[in-house]
């Protein structure tokens, strides 16, 4: 878990780890050079299992994430960020995953998306095996960045692309590694993934832009050339989509439609246990 500012998010992402149904773990916090004070939030957290690591400089998501899988003892490798929250039930249910089918590399979990205020706002978009995970890999992958698990010999081989593309570094690396992995997603809600509710606009173009730079990239390398003109029409597509929704002050939001009342009364009786363990130090 590479931190930046986290804010007072730190304490309810780590605590969600620390309430894991799976307890054979280690929690690496690599700190990217912070200037708040989050990591004293969560100083109080007496576990043997975390690991906090300092060295005072602002590397950048990609190159923390590469020290982690470096620094990383087990057979398996889970992503997490600062402001997320796991279900107790994560860990256990990729393994177990992971365990069942031998030929997976890489496994996520259906999301929902939360605000600021830990209050859903829809369903993160998902597909459930590796061909309908990657089936159009121009227009990118529905298979969110904080919940991967996979064999730790399968990030040490790809690895995450230094200095990585402006936040995408898993597009990037789904992208080049898709053709000779196996992706899967647990069906089933396993993760909260914090939304802000206030589009940042430039910063979404300019993410866009990396994608689409870094899928030009690929496959012209691969002399796909199809794939490089539907990439680029469905950036243009997206691009356009943007624009209208920011002339009619609209942020992008996923299926809130979706969210049943299980799935509320699932996320309620989540921040309800971890709310007990939640008081400041």
């Amino acid at each position: 878990m590479p931190v930046y500012n986290a804010g007072k998010y730190l304490r309810l992402a780590v605590l969600s780890i620390v309430r894991q149904t799976f307890t054979d773990w280690e929690l690496l916090i690599v700190d990217d050079g912070s200037t708040d004070n989050a990591l004293q939030g969560i100083a109080d957290i007496d576990d043997a299992r975390i690991r906090i690591l300092r060295d005072g400089k602002n590397k950048g998501l990609a190159a923390r994430l590469n020290e982690c899988i470096d620094l990383a003892r087990g057979k398996y490798f889970a992503r997490m960020d600062q402001d997320d929250v796991s279900y107790p039930e994560r860990f256990e249910q990729q393994i177990e995953a992971l365990q069942k089918d031998s030929a997976l590399d890489l496994v996520a979990v259906r999301a929902i998306t939360i605000d600021e205020n830990s209050k859903v706002t829809g369903v993160f978009p998902s597909a459930p095996a590796h061909d309908e995970i990657c089936a159009r890999p121009w227009r990118g992958f529905h298979f969110p960045h904080p919940t991967w698990m996979g064999k730790i010999e399968w990030f040490r081989k790809y690895r995450y692309a230094e200095p990585g593309p402006y936040f995408c570094e898993d597009q990037e690396l789904l992208l080049r590694s898709h053709g000779r992995s196996r992706f899967a997603t647990v069906d089933e809600i396993l993760f909260a993934y914090r939304v802000r509710g206030k589009m940042n606009w430039p910063k979404l173009a300019k993410t866009r832009w990396a994608v689409l730079k870094v899928q030009m990239r690929h496959f012209s390398r691969l002399s796909q050339w199809h794939f490089a003109s539907l990439a680029l029409a469905a950036y243009i597509v997206k691009m356009a989509g943007d624009l209208s929704k920011r002339l009619r002050a609209k942020n992008i939001q996923y299926e809130s439609a979706n969210v049943d009342d299980a799935v509320g009364s699932r996320w309620h009786e989540i921040c309800d246990g971890i709310a007990k363990e939640l008081k400041a130090p």
